[in-house]
């Protein structure tokens, strides 16, 4: 018996020995000669990232960060590659609020902040924000929340003018309070400029859309599209509408015409984001002074954009990482990202009440302190649940609309969009 004992008590020291060993090759393995931890960061699209990372290094010698920026679109599928493959994939990495629900379907692929103490900061965030960077039951997170997208009223004033209305934003903001409003202003517009009040079908579906709290989806994965009062159809149905009308253009967005319609004033709103900003103070010189910003009646507020860092499963950092991540993401570097050239609109509330938030005065808007509208906006927002197959979903209602405002039947796109929508979704 004692001679048993004393074989098992030797065997588990030899295997804590061992283990110990391994663990330590395992920490120096992760570092380089200079006993340096590199960290991998993936991101798209227009951020300050780069120079936060360069700061970020300054403060924490021992730790570099290396910033691949990419698309949108190249951005998202190598990282979703990188993830199913199970190698390749960074230490940190941006993703879209769009694209999030489908990465999530990968929950064993990426870390759980909460194991790294994320809920110690979670009051630093809007809760609709936070929410959403969550596993449905609540109990993981995917990722800390970065920008976000209110969306409030970009006018141009020389067209207000030239139509006979106001053109303070208050005032403006009493003029257009519902959908009859709209349609008024921009059918006055119309008779007095030419000029269509929307730039696009894909606009003015938005103007719906972006707010719904339950779009294509329950939280259960149901399409919700042949739901009676669905937020789809709503939003179908008021570009339809607007088309109708006479008060949409076709401006894409981001094609060249867009561009040049934007910078020579060739339609009198957009409902746009707060990151728009950025687009026009480098796009549009000419439309300087002639943009104010406006609050969106409440049926068309809603939130376009934004993204989290998520930390792939894959890393042998994750706590510096995390360290990173939660430094990046602070109420203090959020407003520096908001106040570079990238325009990151912070997600933190405490960010609002900062002087050098508040008195921002935007030269390109005429001097007006645009930032207020948007803090506003961002706090209105709910909850919304997107769902994994989102974007090629919705890819089929603007396929059909853009088919009607080329002369198709609105009735028959829709139900050929219904029909593409639920195969899509059976696959």
């Amino acid at each position: 018996m004692k001679r048993s004992k004393l074989l098992l008590m030797i065997g588990i020291m030899v295997t804590l020995v061992f283990s110990l060993a391994a663990c330590g090759d395992k920490a120096s393995s992760d570092k380089d000669e200079d006993g340096n931890v590199t960290l991998d960061f993936w991101v798209f699209g227009a951020t300050n990232y780069d120079e936060l990372a360069k700061e970020y290094e300054k403060e924490h010698p021992g730790v570099k960060i290396k910033v691949k920026t990419s698309e949108n679109a190249d951005h998202h599928n190598s990282l979703f590659t990188a993830l199913s493959a199970g190698s390749g994939a960074p230490d940190l990495a941006m993703v879209e609020i769009d694209q999030f629900d489908r990465f999530k379907e990968a929950k064993d692929r990426f870390v759980n902040l909460y194991d790294l103490g994320a809920e110690k900061i979670q009051d630093k965030y809007l809760d609709w924000k936070w929410k959403i960077g969550e596993s449905m039951e609540g109990d993981f997170l995917f990722g800390l929340p970065t920008d976000i997208g209110p969306k409030a009223m970009f006018y141009r004033t020389d067209l207000f003018e030239e139509a006979g209305l106001p053109t303070e934003p208050d005032e403006v903001q009493k003029l257009i309070q519902s959908k009859e409003d709209l349609i008024k202003v921009g059918e006055q517009i119309k008779e007095k400029t030419g000029k269509p009040l929307l730039d696009s079908m894909e606009m003015a579906y938005r103007a719906v859309i972006d707010g719904a709290e339950e779009s294509f989806y329950d939280q259960d994965g149901n399409l919700l599209v042949e739901k009676d009062g669905n937020a789809v159809k709503k939003a179908y149905d008021l570009a339809v509408e607007l088309n109708e009308h006479g008060l949409v253009g076709e401006y894409d967005m981001w094609t060249p015409e867009w561009g040049n319609a934007v910078n020579n004033g060739d339609f009198a709103i957009e409902m746009g984001a707060a990151w728009l900003k950025g687009w026009m103070l480098d796009n549009a010189p000419d439309a300087s002074g002639k943009f104010r910003i406006a609050t969106l009646p409440k049926e068309f507020a809603g939130n376009w954009g934004g993204s989290y860092i998520t930390i792939p499963k894959e890393t042998k950092h994750d706590d510096e990482a995390y360290e990173f991540a939660k430094w990046l993401v602070s109420p203090d570097n959020q407003l520096k990202s908001f106040k570079s050239d990238a325009g990151l609109f912070p997600s933190s509330p405490e960010v609002y009440e900062m002087d050098e938030f508040k008195n921002i005065k935007d030269e390109f808007f005429g001097g007006q302190s645009t930032s207020k509208y948007f803090a506003e906006a961002a706090q209105d927002i709910s909850f919304i649940y997107k769902g994994d197959k989102y974007t090629p979903t919705q890819d089929e209602v603007l396929n059909a609309l853009k088919n009607v405002q080329q002369g198709a039947d609105p009735d028959k796109e829709w139900a050929a969009a219904v029909k593409r929508m639920k195969d899509l979704n059976n696959k």
